[in-house]
């Protein structure tokens, strides 16, 4: 249940707080007093989209806090899972800055918008004006049944099998092709394969090939650099090698180390060096007596390197990619010669589930016809209070081929005149009886509805007289046990409040002030009389509405 609300910096209202009781609960005041802004401001508090225009002028933020108290186990588990204290009492804030960010708290922790709407779309169930045009769309009423009859249970279970249907179906599909398309992509895919398989790729040849190949291109210039290194440092027919007087030096620097010690470092560091040289000399000789560059090696290497070329521009940018293309086109392969196998095995699979699929829809379908019934005759006890005696609903139904909520086909049609054939609703139905279809609809599902707070936003528009009292009576009536808030323009619907809350403006210094606060006894009568005669509030008008509020007392059961 919705405690209170408390907006600050939201369009015109500067700062205001609204207390909500249990019961029935309406809101009253002036057109342009800010009753929209209050259901923007709870709409924002439970997560749903807004805009950073809601901010006032001036501000750099509005701020949205709201208390609930009384939380259903569900919202409760929800907000476990979440990882957010469960409390008896919830509390939600909301900030919208003037750049268009938005910040959340559920119990002081952090939140998103969207956590918020996930976990709090339970606490409130907000009806206004556009719902009743929801009406008008048959594709809605199927849900409005749904709901009614309670059957997400079974809804789920079918829903679970028309989705394996779905899958079953799609994997025929991809394996059904005619007999002359399968025999050319098998030519195809075995070419591909054996072209791949015969190449014996592996993932860094062709790296390792195009090496092999420089070194074979640059044969002679590399041959000849070792060559005349080699000799620099073994010594030619008339010179002396590095590695010769490299061992000289040493051996001289030995001998005088003998004598002056602190030679020894030079004399460990020349034979050291010596060392170093000689074997890397002998290094250079072994490899040069290694080095054979034969014309087809060349060739060999070029021919390969030519073979993964070609079979990369036809199956990928690199020989893993090429490999890849090779594995997938084998598995293909299979499981199109293995094709009748497997699609005998979809088939009996297919038969199996489809049969369960439609025994489900058909309970579905027997589910929804009954509840209709049941539903109809709540709608009708309910439209014949709303001094609607002669309506009459009727379901439209035909069952179609199975669809993701069953096979049914439905809409409401209606009659308003006794002996008239019911036709759809967008047809027939005016604004007036529209709102009152509505809500006897919505009174019919109170009892299936497991949110605790409806909020009816100016649903009594353009009715008046002995069914907008009407009108009062039967939400003073749903009320019992929950929580109802109404925003009105109509008298007769706001007698029959338990609580009646004002919100209204006043201009100061060129601003506009936005108040709500609760009316005593005395002040309902005033408020009464202001909307029924204007501006200008006279005695009879004032004796009308004591007359509404000692009828809307009596009435109340």
């Amino acid at each position: 249940m919705l405690c209170e609300i408390t907006i600050e910096n939201v369009a015109v209202i500067e700062k205001a707080t609204a207390i909500f009781g249990e019961g029935f609960n309406v809101l009253t005041g002036e057109t342009g007093a800010g009753k929209s802004i209050l259901i923007d401001s709870i709409n924002a508090i439970l997560g749903n989209r807004t805009s950073r225009d809601i901010v006032r002028s001036g501000a750099a933020k509005a701020s949205i806090w709201a208390s609930f108290r009384n939380i259903s186990p569900a919202i409760v588990a929800q907000l476990a899972a979440a990882g957010y204290s469960a409390e008896e009492e919830l509390l939600l804030y909301r900030e919208i800055s003037a750049d268009g960010k938005s910040n959340c708290r559920i119990n002081g922790a952090p939140a998103t918008a969207a956590i918020l709407r996930d976990i709090c779309s339970g606490l409130i169930n907000i009806h206004g004006q556009h719902d009743n045009q929801s009406l008008l769309n048959p594709a809605k009423h199927l849900g409005v049944l749904d709901t009614f009859a309670q059957n997400e249970a079974l809804l789920a279970q079918y829903s679970e099998k028309y989705t394996e249907l779905q899958q079953i179906e799609k994997q025929l599909g991809s394996l059904q092709m005619d007999e002359a398309e399968k025999n050319r992509r098998l030519d195809l895919l075995r070419y591909e394969v054996d072209e791949i398989e015969k190449a014996e790729l592996t993932p860094d040849e062709e790296e390792a090939l195009t090496q092999q190949r420089d070194v074979i291109r640059h044969a002679q210039t590399i041959v000849s650099a070792m060559n005349n290194a080699y000799i620099a440092l073994t010594g030619g027919d008339d010179d002396t090698g590095a590695a010769t007087l490299l061992g000289e030096a040493s051996g001289q620097i030995t001998e005088a180390a003998r004598y002056a010690t602190d030679l020894a470092e030079y004399a460990n560091a020349l034979s050291e060096t010596y060392y170093t040289v000689t074997e890397i000399a002998s290094d250079i000789g072994a490899r040069l007596s290694h080095y054979e560059f034969e014309g087809d090696s060349l060739d060999t290497l070029e021919e390969r390197l030519d073979l993964i070329f070609k079979l990369k521009q036809k199956y990928g940018a690199t020989v893993e990619e090429v490999i890849n293309y090779g594995q997938k086109a084998a598995e293909e392969l299979e499981s199109i010669e293995f094709a009748e196998e497997t699609m005998a095995q979809l088939q009996n699979q297919q038969q199996v589930v489809q049969k369960h699929a439609i025994e489900l829809a058909q309970k579905l379908t027997d589910v929804r016809i009954s509840a209709f019934e049941k539903l109809n005759g709540l709608i009708q006890k309910a439209l014949d209070f709303l001094n609607m005696p002669g309506i009459v609903l009727a379901l439209q139904h035909k069952t179609g081929t199975l669809g993701p909520k069953g096979q049914d086909i439905l809409e409401f049609y209606i009659s308003t005149n006794p002996g008239e054939t019911p036709k759809p609703l967008a047809k027939i139905a005016s604004g007036g009886e529209l709102a009152r279809i509505m809500l006897a609809l919505k009174s019919a599902l109170a009892d299936r509805d497991e949110v605790d707070t409806v909020i009816y936003d100016e649903i009594d528009t353009g009715i008046s007289g002995l069914a907008a009292g009407r009108i009062g009576r039967l939400l003073q009536s749903t009320a019992k046990g929950r929580q109802v808030i109404c925003v009105t323009h109509t008298a007769q619907v706001a007698a029959y409040a338990s609580q009646h809350l004002l919100i209204e403006k006043q201009v100061e210094g060129g601003r506009t002030f936005t108040h709500i606060r609760a009316l005593q006894e005395p002040e309902k009568v005033g408020e009464l009389a202001r909307i029924i005669s204007g501006d200008h509030v006279t005695d009879l008008a004032r004796a009308n509405a004591e007359e509404m509020l000692r009828i809307a007392r009596k009435n109340q059961v």
